[in-house]
């Protein structure tokens, strides 16, 4: 049975299981992976700095934390992708593709975490890694 959409669109198809098999998950569903996004370059007035990283929170509603000084700042969110290589192809293309529209500085990555959720939360209970992102929004260092 498929739902359809307004428009004529089908929803993907709901699957049966015939009696005595068991159901496993298509190995290729999306995946909430944590990412850190390092960045760094020469010192920028820090309101311009807030004022863009602001809109790039606007612009990237995934955002959960910025934080920033003058010349270097961190971005931490949750990415939904299919695995750690298209998270993290998406987390390197999104200070570049954003540079512009949200008025960002020349920096360039220094560093890159990603993590799948269920190592992002074993880390925070053992008390290592970032703490949770809280408050969430854009925080200087």
């Amino acid at each position: 049975m498929r739902r359809v959409r307004p428009g004529g669109t089908t929803r993907g198809a709901l699957t049966s299981v015939a009696a005595g098999d068991t159901y496993e998950e298509p190995r290729d569903l999306p995946r909430l992976w944590h990412v850190t996004l390092s960045v760094a370059g020469p010192g920028v007035p820090l309101t311009e700095l807030r004022r863009s990283l602001e809109q790039l929170a606007h612009d990237h509603p995934f955002l959960l934390t910025s934080r920033y000084a003058s010349d270097h700042a961190e971005i931490r969110y949750w990415e939904e992708a299919r695995d750690l290589h298209d998270a993290a192809a998406v987390a390197l293309r999104l200070w570049g593709e954003h540079r512009l529209s949200a008025g960002l500085p020349p920096w360039e990555i220094v560093g890159l975490e990603v993590v799948d959720r269920e190592t992002y939360h074993q880390r925070v209970a053992e008390g290592y890694g970032p703490p949770p992102a809280v408050p969430v929004g854009v925080h200087p260092f």
